[in-house]
C-alpha cells in the first residue's frame, strides 16, 4: 500500500474519527471507553493546530488510513518543549509501515517546530507492536505504570518511552526567560 504523509486537514476529521473509534472500541492503545464524536474530534484537532502542534494524515489516494499528532505532554509552562505523540492506523492498513512513516514524519515536524523531547505513553504493556515501533524510532523505555487503567474487564499498564528531539537537553531552548 502506497501512502502519502501530509498535514491533516479539517476534511480528514470524519476518517480520523472512524479510525479512532475503532481503536477505542477494539483496542487498548487508548484508555477512552466511549469514542468521541466528530465534533469533539474536530475540537481536539483545532486545539492542536491553533497551537502549531504537528498533526499528520496518511493517505492512500483519497482514503485516510492513519493519522498522528504531537500534543502537549503536560499543560504547565515548563513542559512547553516536550510533546506526547499519538499514532493510529486503520485496521485494514496495519503492519504495512504506515505507523513508522507517520512517526518518522511526526518526529521531523516536532524537531522543526523546536520541541526538545517526545514522550510516548503506550496503553497496555502487551502492545508489543507500538513499543517496538517507538524503540526502532529511537525511543528508550523510561518505565511502566502497572495496572493504572481498567478496560475490557482487565487492568492495563501504561508504558512510558522517551526520545530527544533536535538538541534535546544539550542547550537552553530559545525564548527562555
Amino acid at each position: 500500500m502506497s501512502v502519502a504523509i501530509r498535514p491533516a486537514t479539517r476534511a480528514d476529521i470524519p476518517a480520523i474519527t472512524r479510525i479512532y473509534a475503532h481503536a477505542v472500541c477494539h483496542g487498548t492503545a487508548s484508555f477512552e471507553i466511549t469514542p468521541p464524536n466528530e465534533p469533539e474530534m474536530a475540537r481536539r484537532y483545532e486545539r492542536l493546530r491553533v497551537s502549531a502542534y504537528p498533526y499528520l494524515a496518511a493517505a492512500n489516494g483519497d482514503e485516510v488510513v492513519g493519522y498522528a499528532y504531537a500534543g502537549p505532554y503536560r499543560d504547565r509552562p515548563a513542559y512547553r518543549w516536550s510533546v506526547e505523540d499519538s499514532i493510529y492506523v486503520a485496521p485494514q492498513a496495519l503492519r504495512r509501515g504506515i505507523g513508522r512513516a507517520l512517526l518518522d514524519a511526526l518526529i521531523q515536524d516536532a524537531e522543526s517546530a523546536g520541541f526538545r523531547q517526545m514522550i510516548a505513553v503506550i496503553g497496555d504493556s502487551a502492545n508489543a507492536a507500538s513499543i517496538e515501533l517507538h524503540r526502532a524510532a529511537g525511543f528508550r523505555l523510561v518505565g511502566t505504570f502497572d495496572h493504572v487503567g481498567f478496560k475490557f474487564g482487565r487492568w492495563l499498564d501504561s508504558v512510558m518511552m522517551q526520545r530527544p528531539l533536535g538538541e534535546g537537553a544539550a542547550s537552553v531552548p530559545p525564548e527562555w526567560p
